[in-house]
């Protein structure tokens, strides 16, 4: 009997070093260990034994326990709730049922030795599973004087035979790997002279462990979130293909190590664009030129930048558009492109203000003053001076144009006078054209004695019609 310990408790230690899941179509296999207690009383038979059940649980009086490892059982997951059970047992026989009244009947430590096989139905999925099973089995019992009226009990002389097994029985799983087992036996002995039908009861811890492995990643099909791939553990068994720490799934280059932040692709020049999507993938660049640089920052990809030093608009292919008259308005939006302007004026220079009606009289005022030597259009040097100023006004006002006008007084002939006052005029204009006046800006009339201001028959009045008069011309 020691010998078939040490065998159970080898087999208990095998088991128990297995790797543990739980028991059903990915992991089907289960080992339970514990003690169990044999009861030959409530069997239905006559004296010793009594009727079914009859003082089922007098542990007193009819159980014999053994009190160390005395069960082990392996059992293998078949389908649909069902599960087969292959186990050993031993104990040590010392109650053999009663006789009327009487205390339990003693024998002397008889062994007891057994190997069933049973076919076992989960009937729940739940922490606390109620099982039934059916099955058989051979049991040895040691020679005594109630299975073979021999008198030599205890001479290690066995005798056994074949059982027909039905079992109740009670699971608890603390986890998906460990758990409490109850169960009671009645096995229906086939030869009741030479092993009488008894109850076994066992109680014990049950492992579960064998997982399915679909493909072969060490990694047991119910915890494998890739069951049909080969995986790693970091990854629950889903794959990662190019090692980059990243798992396929995840993965938007799995066959190409690259970066978390880039979701696994690879960002080889570290513009922050993956390669497949980086028209320029060695060179640092631009997210809006698809990773390409742009040296001069005009918004046109080095490559594709004529001027690519020099910032352009992408409509002249990256250079400079040309602005002929530097004024910073380029020549195709410049409406004066060879003239220098102002941008608010569209390229063109802005114009000057026109002389008000104050300035037309002030230019008259000095007009008006203009001597000329008697009968000629040479001036007197007074003059000189007044010309000067008149100068200046027609200086400030550069875009508008003036004419000039010559008039006489009435004495000498008329045609005469239309050519003195021609002259004059023109002498006036002469000046002013020779000390910075523009000539497309001046014209000059002469108008003799058609257009007098005053009497011609008084001296002043005279006087006064021998004028020269500034206009500004519309």
């Amino acid at each position: 009997m020691k010998n078939l310990s040490r065998l159970l408790f080898t087999m208990l230690l095998v088991l128990s070093f297995s790797n543990v899941n739980a028991q059903d179509e990915d992991n089907p296999w289960a080992v339970n260990f514990g003690v169990n207690a044999v009861d030959v009383y409530p069997v239905g038979e006559d004296a010793p034994q009594g009727d079914f059940f009859d003082e089922f649980l007098n542990v007193d009086d009819h159980w014999n326990i053994l009190p160390s490892l005395s069960t082990v059982s392996v059992s293998r997951y078949l389908g649909h709730g069902l599960t087969a059970q292959l186990g050993g047992s031993l104990n040590q026989i010392k109650k053999w049922g009663q006789f009327g009244d009487e205390i339990s009947v003693r024998v002397n430590d008889l062994s007891y030795y057994a190997f069933d096989a049973n076919v076992r139905y989960n009937i729940t999925k739940t922490r606390l599973q109620p099982v039934i099973g059916i099955g058989g089995g051979y049991t040895w019992i040691e020679e005594g004087p109630f299975n073979t009226f021999s008198l030599n009990a205890g001479a290690n002389n066995t005798v056994g035979y074949g059982t027909i097994n039905g079992s109740l029985g009670l699971n608890f799983w603390f986890t998906d790997n460990v758990g409490l087992f109850l169960e009671t036996k009645f096995k229906n002995s086939l030869d009741v002279e030479s092993v009488v039908s008894h109850f076994q009861h066992s109680a014990g811890v049950s492992i579960k462990f064998g997982g399915k492995d679909t493909d072969g990643d060490g990694i047991y099909d119910k915890e494998d979130a890739c069951p049909e791939v080969a995986g790693l553990e970091a990854f629950n068994g889903c794959p990662d293909s190019d090692g980059d720490g990243i798992e396929d799934s995840k993965d938007d280059c799995p066959n190409t190590a690259g970066l978390a932040e880039m979701n696994g692709c690879p960002d080889s020049d570290g513009d922050g664009i993956t390669d497949g999507k980086d028209d320029c993938p060695t060179v640092k660049g631009l997210k809006a030129l698809k990773g390409c640089p742009d040296a001069d920052g005009d918004g046109v990809a080095d490559g594709k930048d004529k001027c690519p030093n020099e910032a352009g608009p992408a409509s002249n292919d990256g250079c400079p558009e040309p602005d002929t008259d530097g004024d910073g308005v380029i020549d195709k939006n410049d409406n004066c492109p060879k003239v220098k302007g102002t941008v608010a004026n569209n390229g063109c220079p802005e114009k000057a203000p026109e002389p008000t009606q104050e300035v037309i009289e002030k230019l008259n005022s000095y007009a008006r003053t203009i001597l000329f030597d008697t009968g000629k259009s040479s001036f007197q040097n007074q003059t000189y001076e007044v010309l000067k100023n008149i100068t200046a006004i027609l200086k400030e006002y550069p875009d508008s144009k003036f004419t000039i006008e010559g008039h006489t007084d009435s004495v000498g002939s008329k045609s005469s006078n239309q050519l003195l006052s021609e002259r004059r005029a023109n002498a006036v204009r002469d000046y002013l054209v020779a000390n910075g006046i523009g000539s497309d800006r001046l014209v000059a009339y002469g108008f003799g004695e058609d257009y007098p201001i005053d009497s011609n028959a008084t001296r002043a009045g005279r006087a006064n019609n021998r004028r020269t008069e500034v206009k500004l011309k519309k």
